[in-house]
């Protein structure tokens, strides 16, 4: 990414991209004029809404992949097929993530493979499959944590693991990958409830934590994102928490 400024025609890949911040993300980014190769495993019908709506707005400039991350195997060709309609990638932002509680006793191996899987372990194959083509272009990795990488939420210990190792697989990336590529990371706080709803108490107890006092809103992340391709040329190995202040009172 030669101009900071001005991202006409540079292509980000960002997996899981079909709803909540992921599409918010595609959104951001495609007004900046980015192409957008757009990840999505199951949610097929999300997906193309979404392609539809952004290459309604400008033809041509948004594909689909479909693939299930946990297939490692398969990764390469995930960047591979980002690559190949504009011969270029310039980004890539590991947003995909499952997310559920394993409490201890009730754990599987199954969960431990999934969780670990698609928070830590896809990410990491994912930059190793990216590494060459980003550094052509002086591109960059986001990756989405949580801050819950820096607490853990109880009820979610292996989520909360995974999290913390994509953390520091952030930090490690960015040595790895530098000086030709740029790693950082975005941790979300309270921004979208989880899909199984909370009750109201619960949901004012975690926003009467934050300084702010309220939620944020996909566009927050999306923004961070945007400021961390964009304007962010001096940054890298950086994790910017975007939780309202609510890590101030854990």
């Amino acid at each position: 990414m030669n101009n900071q400024t001005d991202l006409t025609e540079e292509v980000a890949l960002i997996t899981g991209a079909a709803h909540r911040i992921g599409a918010e993300i595609a959104r951001q980014l495609h007004r900046a004029g980015m192409n957008i190769a757009l990840h999505y495993r199951h949610s097929k019908d999300k997906a193309e809404a979404l392609a539809a709506e952004l290459n309604k707005q400008r033809p041509d400039s948004v594909i689909l992949i479909q693939a299930d991350l946990l297939k490692t195997m398969t990764l390469p060709d995930v960047i591979a097929a980002a690559s190949k309609p504009w011969q270029r990638l310039d980004v890539l932002i590991n947003n995909a993530s499952t997310f559920y509680p394993t409490e201890i006793g009730k754990a599987t191996e199954a969960d431990w493979d999934d969780l670990i899987g698609s928070n830590l372990k896809a990410p990491f194959f994912l930059a190793q499959a990216a590494a060459p083509e980003l550094t052509k272009h002086n591109g960059c990795i986001i990756n989405i944590i949580d801050i819950h990488s820096q607490r853990p939420m109880k009820g979610f210990p292996i989520y909360s693991a995974a999290k913390a190792g994509l953390a520091m697989l952030t930090m490690s990336l960015a040595r790895e990958l530098g000086p030709d590529v740029r790693v950082n990371g975005v941790a979300p706080g309270a921004i979208l409830w989880p899909e199984h709803e909370l009750e109201p108490q619960a949901k004012n107890e975690i926003l009467d934590r934050t300084a702010l006092k309220r939620q944020g809103a996909p566009a927050d992340i999306a923004k961070t994102a945007l400021f961390l391709i964009r304007d962010a040329d001096y940054i890298s190995g950086q994790i910017i928490n975007v939780d309202g202040g609510r890590t101030l009172s854990f």
